[in-house]
């Protein structure tokens, strides 16, 4: 009765919050105290009477589960966030106290564009129904400080210096690498832009396939395209060259790293090529055990990186001093080394005994392109999403008796060098493009109705009849030819396809009409609608906010007044006007027409 009676005493006694019962005597020079009773415990339930009785422990294993603590949540690039769990762990058995409180640290991973978003309500996330996507962390790692530019500037957002580094590089297997040395090396920017350039389709992009990430959501994409656009620039390219490469990559984007490095282990005909992170190649090569590793391609221009810059939101005193110590910890020797074994550089760009060709990488720092300014980094991106956007076209094609003459002084007709010129044109457009033809010139279906649908406006790619949207149209434009006797019943033809396009105008897509024809201007014998009054009647259809754009490709137009009126109809709709002599002038004047939707629907209208 008495053990038990001293077992329940002691169980009763215990209080954390209260001080300790006083030492008993039990005759001279002997002292008795609870923690006998407490070692006769610690037999029957092991190490856990030792957590209870323990006053003060250590943050370590065996304080983790006693005491008032501090929490804090550390959200983490996916690729990274295994390297910042491990510090996180060593962090958590240091025994370090914040105001004298232990601190536990739960590492989580997210996307760094949905966390962005969520934290500045730019655009959607894959979890923000869950958990805002990490935007209530107290500490955020994205890749890329690209993701930091919209946090709040209160102070509320603290740069704590950068945890790795890892180099944005070329990619491609490693037979694929081998084939790449034949079509373009050394390794360079400038070489996979030539091979992405849609106004270049038989050039280098015959031997070369290029992949992207897409710049919205990946930080390496952005990278990528932010390098490539510096070299263009560098080099004297033009903005048609640049809005040429970002139509063609925006047709082969991948949607994350796994699927580019799955892609580029493909046997095909065109040597894949891609974008990623240095840490990405690592990683496939040595978490997959992959049948055709990766190697990472170093562009002889140099490159920019991804900085893994560390972010402090926690707002809290204690948990912000907490946030600190955990940022100081991930910059130290320990974290730098670290970061190293999980493939990454460290933030100064020293590379680990782990980054050597076997693993498809080099420990060698490539030269650095230093990033563009803000402004520069939105207008690129703006770019991008521009040119993502659908199109939705509706050609008009002159065949009045003046397209049978000559264009140039090669001899070749204006109709001919307008469907050859057209076809080679349609290349630029992927085949979710929705495109119609209709052919002009006057009283084709009757008295005063001067225009005919050829091809329906669709996708392209639709099949009709067992053949494509795109074929027909060629098809179409190779059997074209000038009504020896046509006029050209302009006006009145521009008018019915501009009440179309309004009415059936998609957001979502650029809406267009794009109109082929001559100087000779409106011909139309049957009256019809005059010059000025079509003007006027554009104006008042024309909506900014439902905006439906006329562009005009004019051959041999020199006559002065004829420039000015299909200046003037293109300028009423935020349109252009282009006026070739040759051929040859024609193939850019596409690029022009895709370059527009850069500033689309503010470009203003102009004739060049």
């Amino acid at each position: 009765m008495g053990g038990r009676h001293r077992t329940d005493e002691l169980e009763g006694d215990f209080n954390p919050q209260h001080e300790p019962p006083p030492r008993r005597r039990s005759g001279p020079g002997k002292v008795f105290v609870p923690l006998a009773g407490a070692v006769a415990l610690a037999v029957l339930c092991g190490v856990a009477a030792y957590v209870v009785v323990n006053k003060d422990p250590q943050c370590g294993e065996a304080g983790n589960d006693a005491g008032e603590k501090i929490g804090l949540t550390v959200v983490a690039s996916p690729d990274i966030q295994p390297a910042v769990q491990k510090v996180a762990g060593k962090f958590a058995k240091s025994g370090k106290k914040v105001d004298g409180k232990c601190v536990t640290v739960t590492v989580k991973a997210a996307e760094s564009a949905d966390v962005a978003n969520a934290i500045t309500g730019s655009g959607p996330t894959k979890a923000q129904a869950e958990d805002k996507s990490g935007a209530d962390a107290d500490v955020w790692i994205p890749d890329s400080k690209l993701w930091t530019t919209g946090l709040p500037t209160d102070g509320t957002a603290k740069l704590a210096g950068n945890a790795a580094r890892s180099p944005v590089v070329l990619t491609t297997s490693k037979s694929g690498a081998e084939k790449l040395r034949s079509a373009f090396s050394p390794a360079s920017w400038t070489g996979l832009m030539s091979a992405a350039n849609a106004a270049n389709p038989d050039g280098l992009a015959r031997k070369v396939r290029v992949l992207a990430l897409d710049p919205t959501q990946n930080a390496a994409g952005l990278g990528a395209l932010l390098a490539g656009a510096s070299v263009l620039k560098a080099g004297g390219g033009s903005e048609e060259l640049l809005v040429g490469v970002l139509r063609q990559l925006s047709e082969s984007t991948v949607p994350s790293p796994d699927n580019l490095f799955a892609t580029l282990t493909k046997t095909t005909a065109r040597i894949p090529v891609g974008v990623a992170s240095e840490q990405a190649v690592w990683s496939f090569n040595t978490k997959t055990s992959p049948s055709s590793p990766a190697v990472a391609l170093y562009p002889t221009e140099g490159t920019v990186s991804l900085d893994y810059p560390i972010v402090i939101r926690a707002k809290a005193g204690a948990v912000r001093k907490a946030a600190a110590a955990f940022a100081a910890e991930l910059t130290s020797a320990s974290g730098k080394k670290t970061v190293q074994d999980y493939g990454f550089r460290t933030p100064d760009g020293k590379g680990g005994g782990l980054l050597k060709p076997e693993n498809g990488v080099s420990a060698k720092k490539p030269a650095e392109i230093k990033l563009p300014d803000q402004s520069s980094i939105d207008k690129l991106a703006q770019a991008w999403r521009q040119i993502k956007l659908g199109t939705r076209m509706l050609g008009l094609i002159d065949i009045s008796g003046t397209m049978a003459e000559p264009a140039d002084s090669t001899g070749v007709s204006r109709m001919k060098a307008i469907t050859e010129t057209s076809i080679e044109g349609l290349k630029l457009f992927p085949d979710k493009t929705e495109i119609g033809i209709w052919a002009f010139s006057d009283n084709l279906q009757g008295p005063g109705v001067d225009w005919k649908p050829v091809i329906s406006i669709g996708p392209l790619a639709q099949q009709v009849n067992g053949v494509t949207r795109r074929d027909r149209i060629i098809q179409a434009m190779q059997r074209t030819q000038a009504i020896p006797t046509g006029n050209t019943g302009l006006n009145d033809t521009l008018w019915a396809a501009y009440q179309k396009m309004t009415k059936e105008y998609q957001p979502d897509k650029v809406n267009t009409i794009l109109l082929f024809t001559d100087g000779v201007g409106n011909d139309d014998p049957n009256g019809g609608i005059e010059n000025k009054e079509i003007i006027q009647k554009l104006k008042q259809a024309y909506d900014p906010k439902r905006p439906v754009s006329i562009l005009i490709v004019s051959f041999n137009t020199t006559q002065d007044d004829d420039r000015a009126q299909m200046a003037a109809i293109a300028k009423a709709t935020g349109g252009a006007a282009y006026f070739p002599q040759t051929v040859l002038e024609v193939r850019d004047i596409f690029l022009k027409g895709i370059a527009r939707r850069l500033c689309a629907p503010n470009c203003g209208g102009s004739a060049q």
